[in-house]
């Protein structure tokens, strides 16, 4: 891989001669694939063959292979999420850190890899807000929490200042802020192309700049993890330091096992846990993240989901995307059900008659074709499966059956 020397001179540095040895040589090779599964659609016995789990996250595994998961009907039907190695490292975060239920903001969510992981591994009663500032990007992550199913969670389009003015208190807040994708080397030729010294300090104001916008909105007492997918310590360190120092934190500590080969700071006098993901070190793509407590005394507050979501219902302020209980659509005199009700985990799908269909059949489907159904099929409104999980509705007219699947996330070619 072509680097640009810049990039070579300092990270080399950065690394030291023996690390960036092996990140050199990871680079040309093929990265590993990890799959997360939705604890609340998979099945034990579903599990790829040849899985090896992650042993920082819970319900993630490497698998040997990787397939299309275009094609794979349950990956559209929200029953895994295919994430990267490092980025599963926030459950590990969760699970020490929280353990009553929280009102959480993931506020760089797209395309939801965190979000998702996140409404997985918060505790029961929790709401997440899920939040894109860009609206291409937003429409991507709605339909990735979709079709993960839980009704608790809040899909937002907005930009971190219209939180600040919302005057909403979070109990933890995700920054995975936008930055030089250094990380992403191995898998994005554009992140490659675009990079630069120049660009290293853009994104560093911007993300500071992004840190004070949100940092009123935490709650005393509250968790902010900070975390980008780039290695320099302009972005990383340097910003821990600032929020630490400018904006008033304190940095924690998170269990990692020595055997994971997790790198902690490489920045000399740096004597505060930060854990770097290092292809070549980690079975992992580039990730760095940081997790901070906001100092003063935590203050209780009302955080019931019910609560949350009629406050973004009611805000002016909040561009609210799903307030997680997807609801049918009226065309005309009829009210069609939704695919977003289908994969809901909170939908009473036994008012509707059910059929399952083969592969072929379910990638059709997903691809917007119409389906033969066999005589005698039930007419109306009906839910197609696969494997028994819900894909969505289609409608039965007898002579034909119209595919419901939503346009935008059709398969394009199959």
């Amino acid at each position: 891989m072509h680097l640009p020397q810049e990039f070579i001179d300092y990270t080399s540095a950065l690394f030291g001669p023996k690390r960036w040895q092996k990140f050199s040589k990871a680079l040309d090779e093929i990265p590993s694939t990890s799959i997360r599964f939705n604890p609340w659609k998979y099945k034990q016995e579903q599990i790829f063959l040849e899985a090896k789990p992650v042993p920082w996250c819970q319900d993630a595994y490497w698998i040997k292979d990787r397939p299309n998961f275009t094609l794979d009907p349950l990956f559209h039907a929200g029953v895994y999420y295919v994430q990267e190695a490092g980025s599963l490292f926030l459950d590990r975060v969760l699970r020490q850190y929280v353990n009553s239920p929280v009102l959480a903001l993931d506020l760089c969510g797209a395309p939801g890899g965190k979000s998702t992981l996140m409404r997985a591994t918060l505790p029961q009663g929790s709401m997440l807000i899920s939040n894109e500032p860009d609206r291409r990007r937003a429409n991507i992550l709605l339909e990735n929490m979709l079709k993960q199913g839980h009704p608790d969670v809040l899909v937002t389009h907005n930009y971190p200042q219209d939180f600040k003015q919302t005057k909403w208190n979070f109990d933890v807040i995700l920054v995975d802020a936008p930055c030089s994708g250094e990380g992403l080397f191995r898998k994005d030729e554009g992140a490659v192309k675009e990079w630069s010294v120049a660009n290293v300090n853009f994104c560093q104001k911007r993300q500071r700049r992004i840190l004070q916008d949100i940092w009123p909105c935490l709650c005393p007492g509250g968790l902010l993890i900070y975390s980008t997918c780039t290695f320099n310590t302009k972005e990383n360190e340097e910003n821990v330091r600032f929020i630490m120092e400018e904006l008033g934190a304190e940095i924690l500590p998170v269990f990692a096992k020595p055997e994971w080969q997790i790198t902690g700071s490489l920045l000399n006098g740096w004597n505060f846990p930060v854990y770097r993901f290092i292809p070549g070190i980690t079975q992992s793509e580039g990730l760095f993240m940081a997790v901070l407590r906001k100092k003063g005394e935590r203050i209780g507050h009302n955080i019931l989901p019910s609560s949350a979501r009629r406050y973004a219902q009611g805000n002016k302020l909040i561009h609210l995307l799903s307030d997680g209980n997807p609801t049918s659509e009226q065309k005309g005199k009829e009210l069609i059900p939704t695919t977003a009700q289908a994969l809901s985990l909170n939908f009473r799908k036994d008012d509707f008659p059910h059929i399952e269909l083969t592969l072929d059949q379910a990638q059709a489907y997903l691809h917007r074709e119409t389906l033969s159904l066999p005589a005698g099929a039930p007419q109306g409104f009906v839910i197609v499966t696969y494997t028994k999980y819900p894909l969505g509705f289609i409608k039965n007219l007898g002579e034909r059956a119209n595919n419901l699947y939503p346009r935008n996330w059709a398969i394009r070619n199959l």
